[in-house]
């Protein structure tokens, strides 16, 4: 029987080394050998047979783990910081895997936040091409009209291009202190997207939570709690991803 072959990128990313993309660039940037030889050309496919090596060390397959963790504000949404500022790796226990997090959350945000090892399902839930919806509560100043949220559903004009269509849904207004919450869906990622979005129709946010990832939900974890996943729902999570439905 023929070994299965992979594509390089997935088969690293699989191994917990980076994401999909970060591997792509590691090949690109000949940081990475095939049975001792450097590869360079993306397309390239490997089997299990095949002695893969990231920068001289070999990459070995880490059993995959999955966490949903409610992000506290004031938290950076990375591995670690050369300032010495709490990430959302300090929030978690010590443990043998390399998790890292799944796309990222702005420091002043909070909200569900997927960390992993599985560079592969990272990879499938934060290219923009697969479209997995992210739900945030925003409180804003003033209290935005009806065309107002029409118009950030059919996307807003930013620095770095026009955003792609939304969901929004008026919750509650406070016409006392002249506040609204706000809730929206999106499917893309630009940094600090959300709070882009509502400056460009005059609505600046004061407080902002993602609320949902796909169908993972905040509610149930206080801030700084995380919990695993279970393997329905990572399966679900990759369904979602793939076909833009769960079934």
């Amino acid at each position: 029987m023929e070994p299965t072959m992979e594509r390089l990128q997935k088969v690293i990313a699989r191994a917990g080394v980076t994401s999909r993309r970060k591997a792509e660039v590691l090949i690109t940037e000949g940081k990475v050998t095939v049975n001792g030889e450097v590869v360079t050309a993306l397309g390239t496919k490997v089997s299990d047979k095949d002695r893969v090596e990231v920068n001289g060390v070999p990459i070995a397959q880490e059993e995959f783990v999955y966490y949903a963790l409610h992000k506290p504000r004031g938290v950076l949404s990375t591995v670690s910081d050369d300032r010495g500022r709490d990430t959302v790796i300090d929030l978690m226990p010590k443990m043998a895997e390399r998790i890292y997090p799944v796309g990222r959350l702005d420091y002043d945000t909070s909200g569900i936040l997927l960390l992993t090892n599985d560079g592969d399902f990272s990879y499938v839930l934060t290219h923009p091409k697969y479209e997995v919806e992210k739900t945030y509560v925003a409180k804003v100043e003033n209290i935005p009209s009806r065309e107002t949220l029409k118009k950030l559903a059919r996307g807003v004009v930013l620095e770095d291009g026009k955003t792609a269509p939304a969901k929004t849904k008026l919750v509650s207004v406070n016409r006392k202190m002249q506040t609204a919450i706000v809730e929206i869906t999106i499917h893309e990622g630009k940094n600090r997207q959300v709070r882009r979005m509502f400056d460009a129709v005059g609505h600046p946010v004061q407080k902002l939570r993602r609320e949902r990832f796909g169908m993972i939900e905040a509610r149930g974890l206080n801030a700084g709690e995380f919990r695993p996943l279970t393997i329905h729902e990572v399966k679900q999570l990759r369904v979602l991803a793939e076909t833009g439905n769960l079934k």
